[in-house]
């Protein structure tokens, strides 16, 4: 790419153009981690355990009285996030619910107003004698 700018700059800028739209340069992930960050996250994970640099925020300090306030604060933080996250899907349900009897109430005045000899409550018309 660096020689097609040096040589002539509009074939450099095709390769950065094609580089960049093929996802090469790491651009336009919006947001999510590409294959190659993922590796190295995953590798340094392993590095830190390995070494045994992990969780050490929570090793005991040796005063008795501070190790059991931040245990019982991370359980109390643990539990309310357990019902936070329960509220939340009980949001999502509930807006869920909404959007399909909106939808279904849509649907139905649609189907009536298109076809009004048709019953809108769903009853089996009755058949004449012959």
């Amino acid at each position: 790419m660096v020689l097609g700018f040096v040589i002539f700059w509009p074939i450099g800028l095709a390769i950065l153009g094609y580089l960049i739209w093929s996802g090469r340069m790491g651009c336009g992930t919006k947001g999510m981690r590409n294959r190659w960050q993922q590796r190295m996250a995953g590798k340094w994970e392993e590095k830190m355990h390995e070494y045994g640099m992990t969780a050490k925020a929570y090793q005991p300090t040796g005063n008795h009285a501070f190790d059991e306030y931040r245990e019982e604060t991370l359980r109390r933080l643990e539990e309310e996030a357990e019902q936070f996250k329960g509220f939340l899907d009980k949001l999502s349900m509930a807006k869920a619910k909404a959007e399909f009897e909106q939808f279904m109430t849509e649907r139905k005045s649609n189907a009536s107003a298109s076809n009004p000899n048709e019953p809108s409550s769903g009853a089996v018309p009755s058949a004449s004698p012959a």
